[in-house]
């Protein structure tokens, strides 16, 4: 398991206890793609698909991972938390809850951090998607925030 991937589940289960609940692993850790996952039985719903509340969940964590991940390459410490998001239930899921991340681009997390060094406050949005086996369930879109 890489350095990053054990740190970030470990502070994820310490700094976020609903990640233990819900099961959640690290399946990818690096600066430009995160991966999570949680399996269904404990996020099932009375329709034995995945709870809406769990997709969101696990979506925003996600992003928060991400947003980790780049502090953590970036040797910087810092509070993270969601201001904003919208998600969009595309498809039902019936299987393991697996969401990415994936950065394409450098240059939006470097205007954060940029910002936050100059005001010790900086904000990213990222997009998250949730895929299943029938393609993508769940299409995520969530401002982050950085702060002292």
């Amino acid at each position: 398991m890489s350095e990053l991937k054990s740190l970030l589940e470990k502070t994820l289960y310490e700094e976020i206890p609903l990640t233990r609940e819900i099961g959640i692993v690290v399946t990818s850790a690096s600066p430009q793609l995160i991966e999570l996952a949680a399996p269904l039985a404990p996020n099932i719903n009375h329709k034995c698909t995945a709870f809406g509340g769990s997709l969101y969940a696990v979506a925003v964590l996600t992003g928060w991972s991400m947003v980790f991940a780049r502090l953590h390459a970036a040797g910087l410490h810092a509070h993270i938390v969601i201001q904003d998001a919208q998600i969009e239930y595309l498809l039902p899921v019936v299987e393991t809850i697996k969401a990415r991340c994936e950065l394409v681009s450098d240059a939006d997390f470097d205007r954060c951090l940029k910002l936050f060094k100059r005001k010790g406050r900086g904000r990213i949005e990222l997009a998250v998607e949730i895929i299943t086996q029938q393609g993508v369930a769940v299409k995520f879109r969530g401002q982050y925030v950085i702060h002292n």
